[in-house]
């Protein structure tokens, strides 16, 4: 998936701040897309160059602050939304994910290493399934794909949990000597 795909569904629902964009994309995309600074604001001028939306800028309120601008959608940027929107997805889901690469290597290092690790993931994870439970009541009102977005991205986050844990209890008892540690099977 591209990001300006993302950027556009976000500006279907209103028009936002570059900022707010990435901060919509980390609170509530993180679990299928993850984006920087970096990738927004190049897609932001280059889906304002092709018509897709709009820029304006928007002064400083009476507080002070910097000069904002403002994204909204164009009519040709809605007609390009929905055209991708009703394709099919080029392929199946992929997780890119640096804990799982590292993990797959895990058999190299130290063990008590890996646990540190694992339990750092473990925290994190638990962190992030708290916050989706406490937004559950807000993504519920936004309508039913919404609602279904958010329970996938519950559902992952406690099965990723359940993984950890596992592995976690696996490496333990392979340090134990009950399980080989390097294996080139995968190879």
């Amino acid at each position: 998936m591209s990001i300006k795909y993302a950027i556009l569904g976000l500006l279907n629902y209103s028009d936002m701040h570059g900022y707010r964009i990435k901060e919509h994309i980390e609170k509530n995309f993180d679990h299928m897309w993850s984006a920087n600074f970096g990738q927004i604001y190049p897609n932001l001028k280059d889906l304002e160059k092709e018509g897709f939306i709009n820029m304006v800028e928007v002064a400083p309120s009476e507080a002070g602050g910097p000069q904002k601008k403002l994204y909204s959608i164009t009519e040709r940027g809605i007609n390009e939304f929905s055209r991708w929107l009703a394709e099919s997805p080029q392929r199946p889901m992929l997780i890119r994910d640096t804990f799982l690469l590292k993990f797959a290597f895990f058999g190299f290092g130290e063990d008590e290493r890996a646990m540190e690790i694992i339990d750092e993931q473990i925290e994190i994870f638990k962190d992030q399934l708290k916050r989706r439970k406490i937004n559950r009541r807000r993504w519920e009102r936004q309508g039913i794909y919404v609602r279904l977005i958010a329970e996938l991205g519950i559902t992952q986050i406690e099965m990723y949990l359940d993984w950890l844990r596992h592995a976690r209890a696996e490496i333990e008892k392979s340090s134990k000597g009950a399980v080989p540690k390097k294996s080139l099977a995968f190879l």
